[in-house]
Formats: structure tokens, C-alpha cells, sequence
């Protein structure tokens, strides 16, 4: 396993001593409360509050400016200074912020993590054994009956599809910048397939920074009517068309396009299928693929980051692939990636790292 210098750091040598492994064992064993908790002060603005104030806070000062019972803060307050989002002074039972406190409430990658979590996972990670056994995600049995997120995510509750999308687009925006130039002034690009296209957003994004590019965004037939309503009137939508496909049926083929195709575009999206799925997919993108096609393939490969927290995150988020959105799929690391495109009798050109927050863009194309 290749690994970038910060995590092989962090991987391959024992970081912490006895007590500090004890500790952040119990933390382990008490996470979902510790997660609760923490999202609670944030939510009943406590640590807002805390920020705020020059000289910290008493209890009873938290009580009069929250609104909640003296009970209420003394527990979160308590668990708060265990958990190690605030201090407090002991001469004057004052509290104040930590810098992790800090970063609960202002780091946006943060939040964004709290709220999907919350929002759509929290339930459904009591079903992880399960989904691992079956390989099927059990936890969305908790929203319906759907075999994936993605043919339920149009039906799922309005809070749960705000955090879903949030925690979707928050992670690829930050690397549209970089990208949108990779692909329109390094590779000339002037008509695209946005394959899994979701909202649009990345379409809507093409057309305003290039004016002559066209762009069909290929997607389940739900989301390309969702996409369409959303992209509707705004500037350079006539340019933007779908093409409704399943990805995974292997009667589907990607339309080949007349005059020939400059790029395909998958933007987080083969992470949503499992190594066998993926090289089917790359197998029928390579279909519409002339040898002057480029595809481009934009995720956040583990192995590739620059600082530990992100490839924390994205390991982590490899469970909910598997409990929530299909069972089968996760954050791939390069060499994954590198294995199923081999397969696909496709070869990498050229990858270009740390995009945004910490993405990746592989360029391949066909032998």
C-alpha cells in the first residue's frame, strides 16, 4: 500500500502511549453519545455562546442565555469538558472554548459531517453488521425500501435530503475551480458526458465557464428529470440535455455521439459502486470513447491526502456506502482505482492531486 508522507506517519508507527490509547478506547466505546453531545452544544448554541463571550461563562449564565434548565447544562457542560470541547477555569467555574470546540463549530467540513451524519446515517449505523454480512444496506431500511439511496433520494424527508446534498456538493464544489480548468484550458474540451450528474451542478458549472461546450448529463431517469427542473431557465440550460440510463444494467449503452466526444466526466460517483460495477461502467463509457476522448475521473482517494483527518473521514466514509447508500461500495485508494480501469482495457494518462478538499482527477484514456 502506497501511502502519502502524512499518513504513512500516521499509520505504520504506534502514535500514542498506554494511557492515551486507554482513553481514546473509552472515547471509542462512548462515540455516540460523545457525538450527540457535541452536536447538541452546537445546536442549543452553547458553544456559540462560549465563543463569544470574552471572559467565558458560568452555568447559570448558560441556563439564563439558553433557555435551558440548570440540569440540562450541567450534563452537557460535564460531558463537554470530557469530551474536550470546553475548559473551564477552576478558580472562577467559568467556561470557554477549546480549539477542538473551536473547530466543531466553525471548521465548514465539520458541520457538514455533523448534519449527515445526524441527518441521514445515525440510525442506520446500528444495521452496519448486517449491511457488511449481506452486502446489501441494511440501514436504509430505516428511510425504505429502496436497494440503494439513489433511487430513494428524491422521496427521502426535505432534512435529510439538505444534509445529503450538502455533504455531496460541499466536497466537490471546493475542487470545481481547479477542475472546470483542468478540463477546459489543459484538454480543450468543447462536449462532455457528466455521467451521474445528479442536480446539474457540475453541468451548470461547464456551460458558464465555457461557452461553446455542450453537455449531456447521463443519470437514472428520476434524477434527470430532477436535474432538468433544477438547471430550467438558468444561463446556459439550453445547452444542457439528459440522457436517463442505468449504469449498471448491462443492456444499457452509453449513446455514442455524433462528431465524436471530447470528455467524460464522473465526479465522485464511482465510489457509489463496488470494483465488479465499476469496471462494467468503465467497459460502456469506453464504448463512446474515441482514442482523442478523454476520461476524467474526480475522487478522493484516501491514500492520496495530504493531512490525516480527510483520509479519516473518507474511510469513514466508506461505512456509509456500506450501510446506507448501496452495501457494496466505498472510498477507494488509488491502487483500486489503478486495478479496475486496467481491467477495462483503459490506461491512466496523467492524475493531478489535491484539488479542493483533497480530490484527485485521473485522466484515462483507451489503449
Amino acid at each position: 500500500m502506497k501511502l502519502s508522507p502524512a499518513l504513512e506517519k500516521a499509520y505504520t508507527k504506534e502514535q500514542l502511549t498506554a494511557r492515551e490509547a486507554q482513553r481514546l478506547a473509552e472515547f471509542i466505546a462512548w462515540g455516540p453519545v460523545v457525538f450527540q453531545a457535541s452536536r447538541l452544544m452546537v445546536k442549543f448554541g452553547i458553544l456559540d455562546l462560549l465563543r463569544d463571550a470574552n471572559n467565558g461563562l458560568t452555568r447559570e449564565e448558560i441556563c439564563q442565555q439558553t433557555g435551558l434548565s440548570d440540569y440540562a447544562v450541567k450534563c452537557l457542560t460535564e460531558a463537554s469538558l470530557c469530551i474536550g470541547t470546553i475548559l473551564v477555569d477552576p478558580e472562577t467555574n467559568r467556561f470557554s472554548l477549546s480549539k477542538t470546540g473551536w473547530f466543531l463549530l466553525n471548521d465548514p467540513a465539520t458541520r457538514v459531517n455533523i448534519d449527515f451524519n445526524h441527518d441521514v446515517n445515525y440510525e442506520g449505523w446500528f444495521r452496519l453488521e448486517e449491511s457488511l454480512l449481506n452486502g446489501k444496506p441494511e440501514g436504509l431500511k430505516h428511510f425504505g425500501p429502496w436497494p440503494t439511496v439513489y433511487e430513494g433520494l428524491s422521496s427521502l424527508p426535505e432534512q435529510v435530503q439538505r444534509s445529503w446534498f450538502a455533504f455531496d456538493h460541499f466536497y466537490s464544489d471546493s475542487s470545481f475551480p481547479e477542475a472546470l480548468e483542468i478540463v477546459f484550458h489543459k484538454h480543450q474540451v468543447r462536449s462532455l458526458y457528466d455521467v451521474g450528474g445528479n442536480t446539474g451542478k457540475w453541468a451548470l458549472q461547464c456551460v458558464a465557464f465555457n461557452n461553446d461546450v455542450e453537455v449531456t448529463v447521463l443519470d437514472l431517469p428520476q434524477q434527470i428529470d430532477m436535474m432538468l427542473s433544477n438547471v430550467a431557465g438558468k444561463p446556459g440550460s439550453e445547452r444542457i440535455s439528459g440522457y436517463g440510463i442505468n449504469l449498471l444494467d448491462p443492456t444499457a449503452l452509453v449513446p455514442r455521439r455524433e462528431g465524436g466526444l471530447d470528455a467524460i466526466w464522473m465526479s465522485q460517483f464511482l465510489d457509489c459502486f463496488s470494483m465488479d460495477e465499476i469496471v462494467g461502467i468503465l467497459c460502456g463509457a469506453k464504448e463512446a470513447m474515441t482514442n482523442d476522448t478523454r476520461l476524467f475521473i474526480m475522487e478522493t482517494l484516501w491514500d492520496r491526502q495530504r493531512f490525516e483527518p480527510a483520509a479519516f473521514c473518507l474511510t469513514m466514509t466508506s461505512l456509509y456506502f456500506t450501510a446506507m447508500a448501496n452495501g457494496n461500495s466505498k472510498m477507494y485508494n488509488t491502487e483500486d482505482m489503478e486495478q479496475c480501469i486496467h481491467e477495462a482495457g483503459l490506461e491512466i494518462e496523467q492524475i493531478y492531486d489535491h484539488l479542493g478538499q483533497g480530490h484527485s482527477i485521473i485522466v484515462v484514456k483507451k489503449k
